[in-house]
């Protein structure tokens, strides 16, 4: 009993860490590997290096988190920014693979060869985060293997004495477009009953990292030249249907790439709905708009955006939280 109590005590510690003043995580992502090389590659119009997405980071890490309760980073490109952070910002890092496996069915994970949970926190992890992609209506034999999976990096996660931070991402085996009206429809479905599972105590989860149960750009309001999926009055319902799911377990919104605006639109509609999240992971919402000048023009150029744009849609974030989000120590 008593090294239970010492593992949560521990935790708590860091999970300050990673929260402002107010109990909430107001965090910048940039975790990114695969992708974000794809994004400098496409916008410079040539392939892109490990010094290029390397010092992005550093130039993301730099000039943001001053406006940041942590940053989210991967030990593979991210650790050279984790250097470059304000004093003020926790660090979480990332225990996943990019991608998943693509050689058989089900989307399924796989940590970093060379890392263990301790190792990351002897490089100054506040605490780990794992990604996993999750399809509630796959077959079981599939799913049960990532349960499993979960159940191990929670242990571990303990163990090390750190956090651990589950990023759930939905799909549909069936669907190949997330962002498309046909998936809009079992969104709420797929993200709802994957999040009351791995809120379940076996997993030792202490924040999901958690999609918003709906797609905004079909909600009625919000849907612009879509056609709405769900009213105002369906979204609330599956807003609160997510906050029952959660167990008590503290949660955050991920920005799932969409726009500064809609980010900040989401959280406030959450808000009136009575969703007690505790604040955000917020990755290219903030800082996709630096990829070009930085891919184009160079480290200053990316500064330039960084320190206006980039400073603004941090500081607006800030604002929205405020009054939005939930302190996780409530919980």
């Amino acid at each position: 009993m008593n090294a239970l109590l010492n593992v949560v005590a521990e935790k708590k510690q860091y999970l300050k860490k990673l929260a402002n003043e107010n109990g909430v995580i107001a965090a910048l992502a940039i975790d990114q590997r695969g992708s974000l090389k794809k994004m400098l590659a496409q916008a410079a119009g040539k392939p892109s290096n490990e010094t290029d997405i390397v010092e992005f980071k550093k130039l993301i890490s730099s000039e943001l988190t001053p406006y940041a309760s942590a940053i989210l980073l991967d030990p593979e490109y991210g650790l050279p920014a984790a250097d470059e952070r304000a004093a003020n910002a926790g660090l979480l890092i990332a225990y996943e693979k990019t991608g998943y496996d693509t050689t058989s069915p089900g989307r399924m994970p796989d940590l970093l060869a060379d890392w263990s949970a301790l190792k990351l926190k002897e490089a100054g992890a506040d605490a780990v985060k794992f990604m996993l992609y999750y399809d509630v209506d796959e077959p079981e034999e599939i799913n049960r293997k990532k349960q499993a999976f979960v159940e191990r990096v929670g242990a571990e996660s303990a163990a090390a004495g750190l956090p651990f931070f589950l990023e759930l991402m939905s799909y549909d085996a069936k669907i190949a477009d997330t962002k498309s009206k046909e998936y809009a429809k079992v969104k709420p479905h797929k993200v709802n009953e994957m999040i009351k599972e791995f809120a379940k105590d076996r997993y030792l989860v202490d924040v999901l990292k958690v999609e918003v149960p709906v797609n905004m750009a079909y909600v009625a309001g919000y849907n612009g030249e879509n056609t709405a999926v769900y009213t105002k009055e369906e979204a609330t319902a599956y807003f609160k249907e997510q906050t029952a799911a959660t167990n008590n377990v503290p949660f955050i919104f991920l920005s799932a790439g969409v726009s500064a605006q809609l980010f900040q639109e989401t959280l406030k509609f959450a808000a009136t709905t009575g969703s007690t999240f505790n604040g955000v992971l917020c990755g290219r919402a903030t800082w996709r708009g630096a990829i070009e000048p930085f891919a184009k023009e160079g480290k200053e150029a990316g500064k330039q955006w960084l320190d206006d744009q980039g400073r603004k849609n941090i500081e607006e974030l800030n604002t929205i939280l405020k009054t939005t989000a939930n302190s996780l120590f409530e919980k």
